[in-house]
Order: structure tokens, then sequence, then C-alpha cells
């Protein structure tokens, strides 16, 4: 079985309470996040609904069996620095269960089944930022930096739940799409909403999705979409 990458960390948290409740400013006002997870060496049972002791605030949106993993790429977090320029931020400030070494958005594609440790797990979506890194990182405009960056990351639904740690290797066990790799989606849904073809194409996809379907139906339909709430929430 080829091997695709690895986990560089794993990240597991509570969720905690942030910020000031006094605060006049909103990005410094009090609010909620599992984000804030914290790196540990000892094996985790992967259960369908994610790793045990792990924690999700916003149950609507984040978490469950579809979004069980949230995986982002090490080599991200070199050009966050830059970009935004400050040396806060590494592995793990993005909120992900695991921070992952040679693999990326250009290397993933919807559908891939990989064998991680005793788990076997799929890529079930790219990860839609929302306002809460912006929050945690003082720019109110990361969410839509992440967004257009297509540094976005993924999540993996769990097939075969198993215990899984640092250095546990990906080996690939089946890409039934590879033809839509991460990054490709995220450049259909968020740079070429005008290529009709390209949006029903990926629509149409076995393993689009169903946020993603319903998103594309509305562009294709003309209906105008607002991403504010999921951007920039609570903060403007």
């Amino acid at each position: 079985m080829p091997v695709y990458g690895k986990v560089h960390k794993l990240f597991v948290g509570k969720v905690k309470t942030i910020g000031n409740p006094k605060a006049e400013e909103k990005m410094d006002q009090e609010w909620q996040t599992g984000a804030f997870k914290e790196e540990t060496k000892e094996a985790v049972f992967l259960s369908k609904n994610g790793l045990v002791g792990d924690e999700c605030q916003d149950k609507k949106n984040h978490g469950g069996p579809e979004k069980a993993l949230f995986a982002y790429a090490v080599s991200h977090y070199e050009k966050w620095r830059v970009e935004l320029a400050t040396d806060d931020i590494g592995p793990g400030g993005n909120g992900e269960n695991i921070a992952v070494l040679h693999m990326d958005e250009e290397s993933v594609c919807i559908g891939d089944i990989y064998e991680l440790g005793e788990a076997t797990i799929q890529v079930s979506q790219p990860r839609r930022p929302c306002w809460k890194p912006a929050r945690r990182h003082g720019d109110i405009e990361l969410a839509k930096k992440i967004e257009d960056s297509g540094r976005t990351g993924w999540y993996f639904r769990v097939l075969r739940e198993g215990k899984i740690k640092k250095d546990d290797e990906f080996k690939l066990l089946e890409r039934p799409a590879p033809d839509w790799t991460i990054a490709q989606m995220n450049e259909v849904l968020y740079h070429n909403r005008d290529n009709i073809g390209l949006l029903e194409n990926l629509r149409d996809q076995e393993f689009a999705p169903d946020s993603w379907v319903k998103t594309i139906n509305k562009i294709l339909t003309g209906e105008e979409i607002d991403e504010s709430p999921r951007l920039y929430g609570p903060n403007i």
C-alpha cells in the first residue's frame, strides 16, 4: 500500500470559554470553542464521531460522523506566519485534530480511503472556514483569507474505528475520484462560480458532500448566498 503522509501531531481538547465578557470590542468578547486542543503523544481511540476525549462546541457545523477527524497540513503554517506577520501560529493553530506531513489539498482527493493506525478513514469534505480562527488569531478577515488561499484542510469520516497516534502513516487503500482533489474542489466553489460545467460536474460527483451540493444548486439557480454569518459571525 502506498504511503501518502503521516501524523506529525495529534490533538484533542475540551470546549473552553475564552475572552472578556465585559469587552466592548467584539473580537475581544467572550466566546466558546473546542479549537484550543492539546497535543498528545498517546494513542487515542477514533470512533465514528471523532476522537475520544475531544469536544466540539458548535455541533451544528462541526463534528459528527462526516467531520469526525479534521486534518491540516503542517507545511501551510510557514506561509501563514509570513502572510499574517506573526510567529504565533503553528500546528494546532487551526483547531485541527491531526497536523499532517507530506500531504495537502493538492495531493488528497475526495473519497480517498486510508488506513491510519488501527482505523480506516475516508476523506469526506474540505473544511469551510468559519469566524472562529479569526477571533482566535485577531484577524477579522482570516476565514476569508483561508478560503481564498485554498489552504483549508479537510475532514475524514471513519469507516473502521480504532486507535491512532503520532507518526502513524496514511496508507492509501482506494482513490475513487482521482480527478477531484480538495484543492480543485475549493477552486471551483470559491473561484470558478461562473463555470456552470465545472459546478455541475462537482455537484454530480458521487462523493460530493451534501452541504456543497446545496450551495452549488443555489449558485446555479442564481440564489443570493450570504456567507457573512459563516465568515464573520459575531466578529462584526
